[in-house]
């Protein structure tokens, strides 16, 4: 028999972690496995932010206990990067969390009781449900599809809210599907919240990865009604290719950001400090490199949507944000691929990864089964190759 809690027994593993484990012990084994799974920029921290942190590895005053709710200057520097975005805020109103989903866990745990609900557009990122259903809560799923460029609608969110709905979630530009909410709609959305009464918590952590001349937009800037019920997620990993640094934060009302912090002072104690200086030296520092891993994501997510087009029963919208490609396969289940006819989008990722030898994760994870998800945060030639396996693949079964 177990002994492992109801609550931590019914959580799963993470979906993308698990696809990138599993094409690492693949390649273990020497295949040649592509992996498009891995939700982080394939490029290395900018040179200053790691002079940063070496720096900050010498000064004793990093190899101490800090504040739970973050180093004073860092709280600042977000606060300020906050406030000249336009969304007013303090260090009072931050707290810098062990990576973004330490800010997605911290808000649910401050907002949620047994017994509410939360509204989460799907596709959505996996961790989502986990954290909310760690919180006691449920969540009621709004599906979305390729017809409406994976966006949510007012009239949805209002047929879906009940009198027990406490928090939306609102996610531009989105993980897993790169959509990108317009200035007006992102709006919409903030003023239907506030006169909802609910919370939202908007999970920003992609938003300096947009394309084209699509805007980024705050829901808090541009619907300053819901800024009094808004947290705001956010953190350095995507922008300044620091996922394993784990910095993130929250800023939010200061009884939410107390809450928060007081939960940290009995967890994790606090981040660690030379982390925290390296996500100081991000923010405050030359941002000529988070400018050029933007302009080759915005090359690979063109070549990728040309060749994942190109192949049979394939949808695929043009990403807008992030760097994630969410196509429908829905036309190409039960076409023969190779030895197999996959009948559904998982064991359609599991044919490719075997035959095809590239890793992607299908659609069930994100609540959008008939889906798979490419990540673009890999090189051009990784790309090409293993886009290109899949092509080669389906011209072969179709003879």
């Amino acid at each position: 028999m177990s002994g492992v809690s109801e609550r931590l027994g019914a959580i799963s593993e993470s979906a993308t972690l698990a696809i990138s484990g599993r094409a690492a012990e693949l390649r273990s084994q020497g295949r040649p496995v592509i992996g498009f799974g891995a939700g982080e920029p394939d490029f290395p921290t900018p040179e200053h932010v790691v002079e940063a942190a070496a720096a900050a590895c010498r000064d004793p005053q990093n190899h101490r206990y800090s504040p739970a709710a973050g180093l004073p200057e860092l709280r600042a520097a977000i606060a300020e990067q906050a406030s000249n975005s336009g969304l007013e805020a303090a260090s009072k109103n931050v707290v810098v969390t062990a990576g973004g989903k330490g800010a997605v866990y911290g808000t649910f745990a401050a907002l949620l009781d047994p017994g509410d609900e939360v509204l989460l557009p799907a596709p959505y990122w996996v961790s989502y449900p986990e954290a909310a259903a760690l919180a006691g809560a449920t969540v009621a799923a709004i599906p979305t599809d390729v017809g409406s460029g994976y966006k949510v609608t007012i009239d949805q969110l209002e047929a879906a809210r009940t009198d027990r709905t406490k928090l939306l979630v609102f996610v531009s530009p989105s993980n897993p599907t790169g959509a990108v909410y317009t200035p007006e709609e992102v709006a919409a959305i903030g003023e239907w919240a506030a006169a909802a009464g609910i919370w939202v918590m908007t999970d920003e952590i992609y938003d300096h990865l947009v394309y084209g001349d699509i805007p980024f937009t705050s829901l808090p800037v541009v619907a300053p009604a819901a800024a009094e019920r808004c947290v705001v997620v956010n953190g350095v990993a995507k922008t300044y290719a620091m996922t394993g640094w784990r910095v993130g934060w929250a800023i939010g009302p200061a009884d939410v950001v107390g809450a928060m912090t007081r939960l940290q002072s009995h967890s994790i104690s606090n981040v660690a400090n030379v982390s925290q200086r390296a996500a100081l030296a991000a923010l405050t520092g030359p941002q000529d490199a988070v400018a050029e891993m933007r302009t080759a994501f915005d090359r690979r997510r063109r070549v990728m949507h040309e060749m994942l087009s190109a192949i049979p029963g394939l949808e695929c919208p043009m990403p807008e944000g992030a760097f994630y490609a969410f196509p429908s396969v829905h036309g190409a289940l039960g076409r023969p691929l190779g030895s197999a006819s996959p009948g559904h989008s998982e064991a359609l990722a599991a044919a490719l990864l075997e035959q095809a030898e590239i890793a992607v994760v299908p659609g069930e994870a994100f609540g959008a089964p008939g889906h798979l998800r490419f990540s673009f945060a890999l090189s051009d030639e990784d790309i090409v190759e293993g886009l290109g396996r899949w092509q080669r693949l389906a011209a072969e079964s179709a003879d």
